[in-house]
């Protein structure tokens, strides 16, 4: 983790707190901290509120995934395969597919 990055990304947060990018970076630079479970609060706040950031479920199943919570990282992938599929994105719904099936593996 890069602490400037992170406090250049929650700078950029506190001016504009619907940032999807600069949310979405802190959550990674996060999820690699001694402190990974705030990039959790991230990434649910991209679910919920840009449920169309498909780059989200991705990073979002592969840190469930680290932290034990397999069956959420199923739920997650699988909704980031719909959101994917119906943007027309195969490249991100190859992707999460095959982050889906490595958990069935």
């Amino acid at each position: 983790m890069d602490n400037n990055r992170v406090q250049l990304l929650q700078e950029a947060l506190a001016a504009n707190p619907d940032d999807t990018f600069a949310r979405y970076a802190l959550a990674l630079e996060l999820s690699t901290s001694h402190q990974p479970l705030d990039a959790w609060v991230h990434f649910e706040y991209l679910l919920n509120y840009h449920p169309d950031y498909a780059a989200t479920y991705f990073q979002a199943g592969k840190f469930l995934v680290q932290q034990g919570r397999r069956h959420e990282a199923r739920r997650i992938l699988a909704k980031g395969i719909e959101v994917a599929h119906h943007q027309g994105n195969r490249h991100a719904q190859h992707e999460l597919q095959g982050a889906l099936e490595s958990l069935d593996g």
